[in-house]
């Protein structure tokens, strides 16, 4: 039985949630507000959060960022009824695995549950799996999420590291846009797509020291990471 952190300061929706999510086969404990809800993540172990963007005490973000620093593999769905693009791309942008608007329905949620919490084990098992991939002048140490180059060492977000092993596993070939989202977030949508675009900026930054190594926009298609030295390791 997964056991879900449902955070919602909204008391007859929480227990609306959590009837329903029982009743599919889930363990659900609740926090009404977000220093509640960080006390319960540390004492105890959940497989997934369901939380609110607007919470009293802490919010939902400061939550999440919190939540991502001390696990960062564990599947987090934020629950809203700020439906801006913004704010999507916020929370999406700092590790989460989904943003649903309010309303939503149950059915709509349990199946996004169900594929963050596959995406949660497909991530547990490739991180178990790595050790460090070689291309160019860097060496991605996935596990502790490390880019080693010319410039020294960068700490990685995990979905900045997943997203450079994608590529490093994959030099001078096109990547597709929807089978990168598929792969990093477990479907593939605009917001989705927004939130891609700023990480693959960022890793040109960090690459940007290595003059042999470029990621290049294939229009219409995809991504490529383009090198001529594209060997790597396991």
């Amino acid at each position: 039985m997964k056991k879900i952190l449902l955070v919602e300061d909204d008391s007859s929706l929480s227990f609306l949630l959590a009837d329903n999510l029982e009743n599919a086969g889930y363990k659900i404990v609740m926090a009404s507000d977000g220093e509640k809800a960080w006390g319960l993540f540390c004492q105890q172990n959940f497989d997934l959060i369901l939380c609110d963007v607007m919470l009293p005490r802490l919010d939902g973000f400061s939550l999440g960022e919190k939540i991502k620093a001390k696990n960062p593999e564990i599947p987090l769905i934020y629950l809203s009824a700020r439906g801006e693009k913004d704010d999507r791309i916020k929370g999406l942008k700092l590790g989460a695995d989904d943003y649903m608007s309010k309303p939503f329905s149950i059915e709509e949620l349990e199946l996004r549950i169900q594929i963050a919490l596959k995406r949660g084990q497909n991530a547990t098992l490739i991180t178990d799996q790595a050790a460090i991939y070689q291309v160019s002048e860097f060496n991605l140490d996935f596990k502790n999420l490390i880019l080693d180059g010319p410039e020294g060492k960068q700490r990685l977000t995990p979905k900045e590291a997943a997203l450079l092993r994608l590529f490093f596993h994959n030099p001078n070939q096109v990547l597709k846009r929807e089978e990168i989202l598929i792969k990093l977030w477990g479907r593939d949508d605009y917001f989705l797509g927004r939130s891609l675009d700023v990480f693959i900026s960022r890793l040109r930054k960090y690459l940007s020291s290595d003059p042999n190594l470029k990621v290049t926009n294939v229009p219409t298609v995809g991504f490529k990471l383009e090198t001529p030295h594209p060997n790597t390791s396991l």
